[in-house]
């Protein structure tokens, strides 16, 4: 962007010692969003105290941070929000430079290996491990807990490109290569856990106008690919003494789960002592939220 009067004046002041007179001019500088990163980029290369480098790194976050929550916001607005591109979202909360077209050509390859494995032939069950084969054995993406608490792991791209992630990262990656394959698996609201399903629908043959009635066939855990029954299930939910409600076994929203991603990444930045940073997933959950009505 082209500097005028006003911006050369106020980046002039930002190694300003007053404390008030930084914040009012980065609450300035703030107003011209993205545009204004350039030109603290170069004035941070221009820069030799550490201090007000410091500053300027954190004015260059606070801009990206607010394009940010606007990109979550017009996702969220859209008809039907893409799972994978949400989740390019919460990636680009760490990596801004995101390279959106790599990523999106990677998940393609992946569903065109499994598409030619999977066949109409095959029963549900059957269709899930050749689709497991494929992610698990031959792309060997290994799933951690949720529980080691590392907050790259909830990155698809740090998980593409390094194999490794944990139940959100693998599991969009999973939910996202289904909706390509056309396979009836969604993510389900299980209480600590994420867990996907394969649903199945069952029409009503005497009263054919009627929407069908889904129900699970089996559930998928996207750490390792294991497959659980509705026992396993249900011996869990008894053992967190969770009781039975439907809503644990109801379709989620792609933006309910960004929502639940982002929760436990905050309770990871909390458990890392990275309490800014946990701060900032609640603002995006509370932006999410202002925007879909969540159940």
């Amino acid at each position: 962007m082209q500097l005028n009067k006003e911006i050369t004046a106020l980046l002039q002041l930002v190694d300003d010692p007053d404390s008030e007179v930084f914040e009012t001019v980065a609450n300035q500088l703030m107003l011209y969003g993205k545009e204004i990163i350039p030109s603290l980029e170069q004035l941070w290369e221009v820069t030799e105290d550490e201090d007000v480098q410091y500053r300027i790194e954190n004015l260059i976050h606070r801009a990206l941070f607010a394009e940010l929550q606007q990109e979550f916001v017009d996702w969220s607005r859209e008809s039907s929000p893409s799972l994978f591109q949400g989740a390019m979202l919460v990636a680009k909360y760490r990596y801004p430079e995101l390279d959106v077209n790599s990523l999106m050509k990677q998940l393609n390859q992946i569903r065109r290996n499994i598409w030619l494995e999977l066949s109409h032939y095959l029963s549900p069950l059957e269709q899930v491990n050749v689709f497991n084969s494929i992610l698990y054995n031959y792309y060997k993406l290994q799933g951690h807990e949720i529980t080691e608490r590392d907050a790259n792991l909830f990155f698809i791209n740090h998980t593409l490109e390094s194999k490794q992630g944990n139940a959100f990262s693998i599991g969009v990656i999973y939910l996202s290569l289904c909706e390509l394959l056309d396979m009836p698996i969604f993510a389900i609201g299980l209480p600590r856990q994420f867990i996907i399903a394969y649903f199945d629908s069952l029409y009503r043959f005497q009263s054919p106008d009627t929407d069908p009635v889904q129900t699970i066939q089996f559930y998928i855990d996207p750490v390792n690919g294991m497959v659980y029954t509705q026992n396993d299930v249900e011996i869990y939910l008894r053992k967190i003494k969770a009781g039975h409600d439907e809503s644990f076994f109801q379709p989620m929203s792609n933006p309910e789960i960004i929502v639940r991603m982002l929760e436990e990444m905050a309770l990871t930045y909390n458990y890392t002592n990275q309490e800014d940073k946990a701060k900032e997933m609640q603002q995006l959950i509370t932006v999410l939220k202002g925007e879909i009505d969540l159940i």
